[in-house]
């Protein structure tokens, strides 16, 4: 590609919100097609750097949990205690603190999410990239390239109303 309209290439983040450009009125199927791809490209680059987001949020936020739960139960108990007592029950915190960071897993709900909208997102792209391969340019099928975009708008609804479910039993949860 040139860079032009149809460039499908891949920048490092994306801008948020995610938008997808205007296409030109009565594209081609060849040129609906290669729409779709980029939309498809800018949709995973989404999901990939949200993913990298929640990841680490999760994982920063319930690393401090732990360490200041485990600090501030090791520091109230070892007062006065001899060495095997203050050292059981400092393992007995720090036990009690690691089995509740099981809910930390919940978050993990949010990134596989977004692992799973990326692998429907590079699946569909294979699928709009070979039905684009195997054809020429006039045998494409305007018709069948709007059931690939259906699709294409299926998974972000999917991902948007599983979003909303995920968020509402964090906050419930919190």
């Amino acid at each position: 590609m040139d860079g032009g309209f149809y460039d499908v290439r891949v920048t490092r983040e994306p801008q948020e919100p995610i938008q997808s450009e205007i296409p030109q009125p009565g594209l081609a199927p060849l040129e609906l097609a290669l729409d779709l791809v980029g939309r498809l490209e800018r949709a995973n680059q989404y999901a990939r750097a949200r993913k990298r987001v929640f990841t680490r949020r999760a994982t920063v936020a319930r690393l401090a949990a732990l360490a200041l739960s485990v600090a501030s139960t090791i520091i109230l108990g070892l007062q006065d205690l001899d060495f095997w007592t203050g050292l059981g029950f400092a393992l007995v915190a720090v036990a009690t603190v690691v089995n509740t960071v099981e809910p930390f897993f919940a978050w993990r709900s949010r990134w596989v999410l977004m692992e799973e909208c990326q692998y429907r997102f590079y699946r569909l792209r294979d699928d709009v990239t070979y039905y684009i391969a195997s054809n020429r340019p006039e045998e494409l099928d305007t018709a069948r390239i709007r059931v690939m975009f259906d699709q294409y708008q299926s998974i972000w609804d999917d991902l948007g109303a599983r979003w909303q479910e995920y968020r509402r039993s964090v906050s419930v949860g919190q």
